[in-house]
């Protein structure tokens, strides 16, 4: 059956499926995109600053380990308010990680980085191959 409608983008009229919302394809696009721009927007700016949080991690630490200033964090531009993951110790102290690339506060004026360990699968036990949070 074919109805009159409006199209929901531009609302011209046009004539289609009863089912039909939209005039064309473009129209169609460009209503759905428009639905979903601004969470679209909000995920890629925060997947944009983790990224280049991991770089700037990668880049400080490329041993696995290591101590850097606080200041060459904020000079390289990272965000300390993007991690992907907190994880507390025993001793109350907690590392935040974006993706596998991890910090943690080392005095007032340093960080002590860490690159995550992921655990080895043996069966149906988790067993780390090395110590993930091993200080020095």
């Amino acid at each position: 059956m074919i109805n009159k409608k409006n199209c929901q983008e531009c609302h011209e009229s046009f004539t289609g499926r009863s089912d039909k919302k939209f005039c064309s394809d473009q129209c169609r696009n460009s209503y759905n995109n428009g639905l979903y721009s601004n969470d679209n927007k909000l995920i890629r700016n925060t997947n944009r600053v983790l990224i280049r949080n991991r770089r700037i991690l990668m880049e400080l630490n490329s041993g696995g380990e290591s101590r850097v200033e606080k200041i060459r964090l904020y000079e390289k531009g990272f965000s300390f308010q993007h991690f992907t993951s907190c994880i507390k110790t025993k001793d109350g102290e907690r590392f935040f990680y974006c993706y596998d690339q991890g910090y943690i506060a080392s005095g007032l004026h340093h960080y002590f980085l860490v690159k995550r360990v992921e655990p080895e699968i043996i069966s149906d036990e988790v067993v780390f191959a090395e110590q993930p949070f091993a200080q020095q």
